[in-house]
């Protein structure tokens, strides 16, 4: 079946330029020039992944961005957001505000066609995993792509997700932020460190809800993280 995409952006000569060529590429690309057209194309029809402008004529897309987090159909919804304001700040922020990929203006389209499918891939779940990973109060369902804390599902984005999958499938081994980035089969984030800090810090907000317990995922200085394997384990 062929992959569909929204692109939201209103410079029309640049989306009929990544139309074409991604077309090519094998997806249906759907066209959106501003954030009320790209709203009314996610109420009609389904999308695997929606690339992002951050600048439009009827508002911002990291408001939008937070606005398909809050809601439960688009809340997992892969995102890569464009932008020309390509400052390490506005980087941080939108993968902050629930982002999976960020792409700076001006950028070769092969670079976001392979950022796209790199993020597509991991939608898929891989064949012969353990179905569900379990943790005390925390379980992780690798088919449903869903984590829960005692029953109750956690709002990741498609990155945090497989970021907290990279760590609880090595539980109690330090990963340095260059194995997880292997791990994640070539996730383009720039190789931009703080971005895994950012959505660690995402990760511990949800799973880590009891401020007296000890934590689940633990920070190694000078090395990298590691996914305690017991609840009771000794922050590091």
């Amino acid at each position: 079946m062929m992959q569909r995409l929204l692109l939201i952006d209103d410079d029309a000569r640049l989306t009929a330029m990544l139309s074409d060529y991604l077309g090519g590429a094998g997806f249906e690309v759907v066209l959106a020039g501003s954030l009320s057209e790209a709203r009314e194309a996610l109420a009609g029809q389904p999308f695997d992944l929606l690339v992002l402008d951050l600048m439009l004529p009827d508002g911002d897309g990291l408001d939008f961005c937070r606005e398909l987090r809050a809601a439960a159909h688009t809340r997992r919804l892969p995102v890569l957001m464009l932008s020309a304001r390509g400052e390490p700040m506005d980087r941080i922020l939108g993968l902050e505000l629930g982002a999976d990929d960020y792409l700076a203006k001006p950028f070769e389209p092969r670079e976001l066609q392979a950022r796209i499918k790199a993020l597509l891939r991991r939608t898929e779940p891989e064949p012969g995993a353990e179905d569900v990973l379990r943790f005390g109060r925390l379980e992780i369902d690798l088919a449903a792509r869903l984590a829960r804390l005692d029953g109750r599902p956690l709002d990741f984005t498609g990155h945090q997700f497989d970021l907290l999958v990279v760590l609880a499938q090595s539980p109690g081994r330090v990963l340095s932020r260059d194995q997880i980035m292997d791990s994640l089969k070539g996730h383009p984030l720039d190789a931009f460190d703080r971005s895994i800090d950012v959505h660690i810090s995402r990760i511990r907000a949800l799973i880590e809800d009891d401020p007296k317990a000890p934590r689940r995922v633990l920070t190694v200085r000078g090395a990298g993280y590691v996914f305690a394997r017991k609840q009771d384990a000794d922050s590091v």
